[in-house]
């Protein structure tokens, strides 16, 4: 050859000749878009067929299942149900309802007192009406002993046998008072004259039942000035207490009655 001759162009190698008559390869052009989207293998599990790969690079991007990036976990497959918060607490109602408790009014309160105080007395009936009828045979006797005496003489009505009568009625009052008042009170915040009229015994500091402590001396005092007569009064009370209309077995206690 001249060596001032023009070089010929070479001839492409096999290696360098475009590919895009093979089928199962991917022009250069379709290369970019094709590789975010997985490829199926077409039959026998070789590369896909050029009519499977323009069919597959023809498929909008939202068709297309998305694929996690990495280090991200994977969605959870089906419907996910949304979070929903919770409409009323239950605690939280139960607070709001107790913090809001108010004075209960009179007319229910003398109900409830009045239904105990029947059932006490139907209690207490069931020895007092024998141990009763027992004291006035008693003092009978010593009266018509003293008639047939001849002479003036003073017949006591309490003496030992009529006093020792009366210490058990006592008693037997006091006990079913323990027993139907302040148990019930300490744990359930009522009789039943009080459930039965819709009301409750609280504290006034806690808002909640009162302890059997506090129940206990509620009782003794409401029974003990009861027996005193002035417990009418302490009973009265209540119309002129502000602010939470309380007797005075209540004070005593530290409680009020709530609707």
């Amino acid at each position: 050859l001249h060596p001032h001759a023009p070089h010929a162009p070479q001839a492409p190698t096999p290696a360098q000749q475009p590919q895009a008559g093979r089928p199962g390869t991917v022009p250069p052009q379709a290369a970019g878009g094709a590789s975010a989207t997985p490829m199926t293998s077409g039959p026998g599990g070789g590369s896909p067929s050029w009519a499977q790969q323009v069919h597959q690079l023809a498929q909008p991007q939202s068709a297309q299942p998305a694929q996690p990036a990495a280090g991200e976990p994977a969605e959870p497959e089906g419907p996910v149900t949304p979070w929903k918060p919770v409409a009323n607490d239950p605690f939280l109602a139960a607070a709001q309802a107790q913090a809001s408790a108010r004075p209960a009014g009179l007319g229910r309160r003398l109900a409830a007192r009045l239904i105990d105080s029947v059932v006490l007395g139907a209690v207490t009936a069931v020895a007092a009406v024998p141990l009763g009828t027992k004291a006035v045979d008693h003092i009978d006797g010593k009266i018509d002993a003293a008639k047939a005496s001849g002479r003036e003489a003073t017949v006591w009505l309490l003496d030992g046998t009529t006093g020792a009568y009366l210490g058990i009625v006592l008693a037997v009052l006091l006990v079913a008072g323990v027993l139907y008042e302040a148990l019930p009170t300490a744990k359930w915040g009522r009789t039943l004259g009080k459930k039965v009229c819709g009301l409750q015994v609280r504290d006034i500091e806690e808002h909640e039942a009162p302890t059997f402590g506090a129940a206990l001396r509620r009782w003794l005092v409401y029974s003990v000035t009861g027996l005193l007569v002035i417990g009418v009064l302490g009973v009265l009370w209540c119309l002129f207490d502000r602010p939470w209309r309380q007797c005075w077995h209540d004070k005593a206690a530290r409680t009020f009655v709530a609707g």
